[in-house]
């Protein structure tokens, strides 16, 4: 086993799981082509004194420092993209085949490790904020009893598939059907079928950062 994969497997043991039910392995999506940034690797954007990415994992820790049930935190990223110790990487193979490619190879990561979490939660690097929602998801999914596969974040009108938490079993079963990952692929259209509920999610959390404008406005602490 190695460094990063003994760091994690203690992450999971240290934190508040007296049932494995109740603890969530965190998947943070940092891959594509940073295509609207000019093509810089979004990830390694910086802002508020700290990259994006690193705002992201930062506050994971912090929730598992507050006592919530995180497991392992597996970034879907290139080698280019520096990840701190006890943070595992992925990537789908070849890359570039999406998030939803994205997910399913941070979930095939995560599954050879033990024990594995039965929950999954799934960030994006571009949200920085994003990691807030976590305590109100995994709240949700809990005191649903195995109704739903999944509950996200809603911004207005919209479901952000791509910031909730799932049961591991149906969101592995969405996005790599019969063990075959989708590639190029909608999330909209993988992660749609599954049974799930939004709730309401405050504007500054669900904010995802896309455009150099958008980063220079969160910099500059606007938090419309």
């Amino acid at each position: 086993m190695t460094a990063p994969e003994q760091a994690a497997g203690a992450a999971v043991s240290s934190a508040d799981s007296a049932d494995i039910a109740d603890v969530a392995d965190v998947i943070v999506l940092a891959g594509g082509t940073g295509r609207r940034l000019d093509g810089v690797s979004k990830p390694d954007v910086v802002a508020r004194g700290a990259r994006l990415l690193d705002h992201v994992l930062a506050g994971a820790e912090r929730l598992r420092e507050q006592g919530l049930a995180l497991g392992r935190v597996c970034v879907v990223a290139p080698a280019e993209v520096a990840l701190p110790g006890g943070v595992l990487r992925a990537l789908e193979d070849p890359p570039l085949g999406g998030p939803v490619a994205g997910i399913a190879a941070g979930l095939a990561l995560l599954g050879r490790s033990d024990p594995v979490a039965e929950l999954t939660g799934i960030l994006t690097c571009d949200a920085p904020f994003s990691w807030r929602a976590l305590p109100a998801l995994h709240r949700a999914l809990l005191g649903a009893g195995g109704e739903l596969d999944g509950v996200c974040a809603r911004d207005g009108d919209h479901t952000q598939y791509l910031l909730g938490l799932y049961h591991r079993r149906a969101l592995a079963a969405a996005v790599a059907p019969g063990g075959v990952p989708l590639r190029d692929t909608a999330v909209r259209r993988a992660l749609g079928a599954l049974r799930v509920t939004a709730i309401p999610t405050t504007r500054d959390v669900v904010r995802d950062l896309d455009t150099w404008a958008e980063v220079r406005a969160w910099d500059a602490g606007d938090s419309e």
